[in-house]
């Protein structure tokens, strides 16, 4: 598990970001961050392309397009176009694969 903990007045000691799992390729947020921040996941330094609201998901390394998207150790969708480290994992480049997956 990686987090990093807030620096920022009132928050302070509060995880900044989740990753559960050494098989995630996203973090979850946990206070909003701001684009061009440079966060220390484990042993590597990743630069925010763009705003990440509290809650949701930025990638820790690319995910080509077509590759599935692990959070918590398990696929949670599938990127629509190639995700660069450090951008927003959401639903605009996140397709759905609770049927595949049920599938299973």
């Amino acid at each position: 598990m990686y987090y990093q903990f807030s620096e920022v007045p009132g928050l302070a000691g509060k995880r900044r970001y989740v990753v559960i799992d050494e098989k995630d390729n996203v973090a979850t947020v946990v206070e909003n961050l701001r684009k061009a921040e440079v966060l220390e996941v484990g042993a590597k330094n990743i630069t925010l392309l763009r705003d990440i609201p509290e809650g949701h998901k930025f990638t820790l390394s690319r995910i080509p397009k077509g590759k599935y998207v692990v959070k918590y150790g398990e696929w949670i969708g599938r990127a629509t176009v190639e995700i660069p480290a450090g951008d927003h994992a959401h639903v605009h480049n996140i397709e759905d694969i609770v049927d595949e997956v049920r599938k299973l």
